[in-house]
């Protein structure tokens, strides 16, 4: 037998009869082989703390066994009779799980209780890091679960024939009798963070504890098979704490990981350390907005400080439980000797969380502090930071083919069919026309952010009807066009039917300077004639301000676009730095390089600061009184993307300007922006006058 990954020979402590399991299988379970060559083959999984499992093989067919472990149990644990029951339910109603074949109560069989279900041959990934796999893949598997955490909160016990499976309202209460009561039975020495913990859960319990929805009691990323090469969910595990409870109790413990006591080690129950340290993302406030979206629910939830406190409590009681398994001899896992020393800090990270009323697991708590979203417009982020990560990045090299492959000729501005498919997808999933305040409810600080991560891929702004110059067209149609107009143009350029274009600069004479102007406009009738040659844009009458009108949110827009550029760009250089070797060193070695980093970092950082305090100014004041600080953000702005993108560009060498990369492209049009958007010199000049005009009046005063 080809050895299943993950498993190893039965340890001695859990050996049973195999020839009587045989023949047993033989005559109860359906489709059994009876008469190959070879005899039946057994292996022992080397995860799980409870009810030891086992990988059957005879023939061609594959299984797994769950039973009891044998000799003295604690009460009222390892009911495999529950588990059989719980995955028969589910299976039958389409969730996710091996199908249950058999269950058997006869203990003369193997020693034990047990039942038998179908093998599912897919992924499991025992450190909850996933290293095996990238960061968009490992955010799409994280997604994934917590998308199914959902949907098995979704079902009705009623529905699922589980009537009675729990024991009425009172959950809470009971997980903190229970979980107290398994700690002292099974405890070797007095840990008074465990009973301060547990004596503060008692007094503290949620006043909504009668919500009763079927609770797995043990959600948890390696308690997951995962399809073989796609980022999703094929069966959910180890059901033998499921009950029917609150749900909240799930959605906490699965992200307990990411309020993980720095002091532990990575010890059983998942490598939760290297997750904690090493990813960004998905963030806490990610999952958590993602499994409120699937249930229909809003996020703001109460009492997650008590859920996630008691996970911990919970995680304590169930280390000590597995210690005091090694010491009378029947623990399943291999290391269930260090399950000790792990009580107390897991305990006294419970206390500390009891304690919160906010959680965030966000490192750059910008948004969070000094620039605050709505909590619409942090939910809106979140659910585009997820659409990203689960569709646009993977599309990203197949329509960069598209284009490439088209070149110059007529088809570059057909569509590619991938991003029209993203197009609707985005619409269904309401992430549409974001830029609009009157159409999305959103502030231009609550967009802007969302601009940012739209930024990072140059194609994604149009996935959501956010790019320009539609957005710009858009906005001058909403505000100033007549109704037949807003029928004829606006309504379908909303709708993503049709697409916009437009100009601004005469090339025969310097455009920055009004009065150049050599276009003439007459009238013809109900319409006007332009005459004249004009590469970008231009106006009449209230032209002047229509433009202003447009180009005030549609900078800050811009701008925070470039930023996600810039992120993209100082990622490319930080791999390719640690990639490649010069004179014996890698890169980033080099003091210049790793001074380029740090500059483009620091110059990022500033740019976004400046652009968000405009975006905040516009919200509350109105583009006219923010025009110096969009003028600011205008000069600083690309200045600072552009240095980073050419930092890139140098780090990458050739490369950098080659199609292998989207650098030189970003470069080209992050410059066009510094013409399209008015040289810097004007803008320059204009703030240095609204600057001495400032003084003078500071001065003024003063005397």
């Amino acid at each position: 037998m080809a050895a299943e990954p993950g498993t190893a020979e039965v340890r001695p402590q859990h050996r049973f009869d195999q020839s009587s399991l045989e023949r047993y299988l033989c005559s109860h379970l359906p489709g059994f082989p009876r008469r190959p060559a070879a005899a039946l083959a057994v292996r022992q999984y080397s995860s799980g703390q409870s009810n030891p499992t086992f990988y059957l093989q005879k023939g061609v067919q594959a299984y797994v066994l769950r039973k009891k472990p044998h000799g003295p149990l604690l009460p009222r644990a390892h009911k495999v009779d529950r588990e059989y029951r719980v995955q028969k339910a589910l299976f039958s109603a389409g969730f996710p799980v091996p199908e249950p074949l058999l269950y058997c109560s006869d203990v003369s069989v193997i020693g034990t209780e047990f039942y038998v279900m179908q093998h599912v041959q897919g992924r499991i990934f025992r450190d909850l890091s996933l290293p095996e796999v990238g960061p968009a893949e490992r955010s799409a598997l994280y997604i994934a679960m917590i998308e199914t955490l959902a949907l098995l909160h979704s079902f009705d016990l009623q529905s699922l024939g589980l009537q009675g499976y729990g024991r009425g309202p009172g959950y809470c209460r009971r997980q903190v009798s229970t979980w107290k009561r398994q700690y002292d039975a099974a405890a070797h020495t007095d840990i008074p963070a465990m009973n301060k913990l547990a004596e503060w859960l008692a007094n503290n319990l949620p006043s909504d504890d009668s919500e009763e929805r079927l609770i797995h009691g043990d959600f948890r990323i390696d308690n997951i098979i995962f399809h073989p090469t796609e980022a999703r969910v094929l069966a959910v595990l180890d059901w033998e704490l499921s009950t029917a409870g609150h749900p909240l109790a799930d959605l906490a413990y699965a992200t307990l990981f990411y309020f993980w006591p720095a002091s532990l080690k990575d010890l059983g129950h998942g490598t939760v350390m290297g997750l904690r340290n090493t990813i960004e993302s998905p963030s806490f406030e990610e999952l958590v907005s993602i499994y409120c979206r699937c249930r229909g629910v809003s996020t703001a939830l109460p009492n997650l400080n008590f859920f996630l406190a008691l996970s911990y409590f919970k995680l304590a009681s169930i280390s000590q439980g597995v210690y005091a398994r090694y010491l009378i001899g029947n623990a399943s896992a291999e290391n269930s000797h260090e399950f000790a020393k792990i009580v107390k800090p897991l305990a006294e990270r419970g206390l500390e969380l009891s304690k919160r009323s906010s959680f965030s697991s966000t490192r750059d708590g910008i948004s969070g502090e000094l620039f605050h979203q709505s909590r619409k417009g942090q939910e809106i982020l979140l659910k585009v930071k997820q659409f990203m990560k689960q569709h646009v990045y993977p599309a990203e090299k197949e329509i960069i083919k598209y284009y490439t492959e088209r070149g110059n000729t007529e088809e570059k501005w057909k569509k590619p069919p991938l991003l029209e498919k993203l197009k609707e997808m985005a619409k269904a999933e309401g992430l549409w026309n974001l830029f609009l305040p009157d159409v999305s409810g959103l502030s231009q600080l609550d967009y802007a952010l969302i601009a940012e991560e739209t930024g990072k891929c140059f194609f994604a702004p149009e996935v959501f009807n956010c790019h320009a110059p539609d957005t710009g067209n858009m906005e001058v149609l909403h505000m100033y066009g007549t109704e037949e107009q807003k029928k004829e143009w606006l309504e379908p350029l909303l709708e993503g039917k049709i697409s916009s274009c437009f100009c601004m600069t005469e090339p025969d004479v310097a455009s920055s300077d009004a009065t150049n102007m050599q276009c003439s406009i007459e009238r013809d009738g109900n319409s006007y004639v332009i005459n004249g040659k004009k590469w970008w844009s231009s106006g009449e009458g209230r032209g002047f301000e229509i433009a202003q009108g447009r180009l005030g949110p549609g900078r800050i827009h811009h701008c925070m676009r470039c930023l996600g550029a810039a992120e993209s760009a100082l990622q490319l250089m930080c791999r390719r730095a640690a990639q490649r070797e010069t004179f014996g060193r890698k890169l980033y070695r080099h003091e210049v390089v790793a001074h380029w980093i740090a500059e483009c970092r620091l110059s990022i950082e500033q740019a976004r600061l400046l652009t968000l305090q405009t975006a905040r100014k516009i919200d509350a004041v109105g583009n006219r009184r923010a025009r110096k600080e969009v003028a600011m953000t205008k000069v600083v702005v690309p200045r600072a993307v552009l240095k980073v993108i050419d930092c890139a560009i140098q780090v990458h060498g050739g490369a950098g300007v080659s199609q292998d990369f989207p650098l030189a492209f970003m470069f080209a049009y992050m410059r066009t922006l510094r013409l399209a958007d008015g040289p810097d010199e004007v803008h320059l000049s204009a703030l240095a006058r609204w600057e001495l005009l400032h003084q003078s009046k500071q001065l003024t005063a003063k005397i």
